[in-house]
């Protein structure tokens, strides 16, 4: 049993009837789940997982203008729930306090994410907001969101970044993607620094994940779960297994020939080129990635945004 189905049977063993029972008036206002940072709300958790932050727990998310009526005595009733379920402990809940589980304000929760109790307002906002933050505000489960105002904000984060906002990143990526990868690599390899070479091939692999989720329209989550999310998107999985061989295979000894992990490299940027060019991003045939980058921040419409650096973003 993983986090998020520990959490749903503690939920409908414990939680539901506490609501039913003693919040009746405000059942039909509160949105109950599992969503945020943790293994378990992206649905990875395993037994390596349960060393730190894994509980039996739910969150419990309500509006602002219920926060003095309901927000303290919500808290408390959820902390007499009780503290083991199925084997596994109940984190304490220190009231006003950031925690993963226990009652939140809806507001207050997305802030976390966004910086906004909603939508981030402006393309700039949107721009600068961590893409692993925003994989945290969509991940997990509702399991119940009568009032709809909790899930509506999730499901407009959920239609991804504006198409500018995409746009302008994936310019950035491709951008330094040539940086790194192209042009930084081979000249590190060149002068013998296997050092500056494998930070040169962290910030290709790195900017080509990132690429990966813009160009199926999800959001890259913290780097140790960007893998194993690449490999659930609909497209390009190709290109997710490409860049995992070539960050596991590391950089050739000295005296080693380097063509084989520079031959990965271009065909990794063909590819990405090619992906670009399906999303009707690009019209180039170029291998070297940098004049894709700079035709991408052309199709923005945005001008703020289009007269951005290349790689801001």
């Amino acid at each position: 049993m993983n986090g998020q189905q520990l959490s749903r049977r503690f939920y409908e063993e414990y939680g539901g009837p506490m609501l039913t029972e003693q919040f009746g008036a405000y059942e039909d206002q509160i949105a109950v789940g599992i969503v945020g940072e943790g293994s378990d709300c992206f649905g990875y958790d395993d037994e390596i997982s349960r060393d730190h932050d894994f509980e039996a727990g739910f969150c419990l998310w309500i509006p602002e203008r219920l926060e003095h009526e309901l927000e303290f005595k919500l808290s408390r009733a959820y902390g007499k729930l009780p503290e083991e379920f199925l084997g596994v402990a109940r984190a304490q809940a220190s009231f006003g306090g950031t925690n993963r589980r226990g009652v939140m304000l809806i507001g207050e929760f997305y802030s976390r994410f966004t910086g906004r109790p909603g939508v981030p307002e402006t393309l700039m906002e949107w721009l600068y907001t961590p893409e692993y933050s925003l994989a945290c505000a969509v991940n997990g489960q509702v399991f119940r969101d009568d009032l709809g105002e909790f899930t509506r904000i999730r499901r407009e984060l959920e239609a991804g970044y504006p198409e500018d906002v995409r746009r302008k990143k994936m310019a950035a990526r491709t951008a330094l993607m040539a940086q790194s990868g192209q042009y930084n690599l081979e000249r590190c390899l060149k002068r013998g620094e296997r050092g500056a070479a494998a930070l040169a091939l962290s910030e290709f692999v790195q900017n080509g994940l990132s690429l990966l989720f813009l160009l199926n329209r999800r959001y890259m989550p913290y780097y140790k779960w960007a893998f194993r999310a690449a490999g659930e998107l609909p497209e390009y999985g190709g290109l997710a297994k490409r860049l995992s061989g070539l960050i596991a295979g590391g950089i050739p000894e000295a005296g080693d020939s380097c063509k084989g992990l520079l031959n990965d490299v271009e065909e990794i940027c063909r590819e990405a080129a090619g992906a670009l060019k399906k999303q009707g991003l690009t019209d180039g045939s170029w291998d070297y990635l940098e004049p894709h980058a700079f035709e991408i921040m052309e199709r923005i419409r945005d001008g703020e945004l289009r007269n951005l650096q290349v790689m801001a973003g």
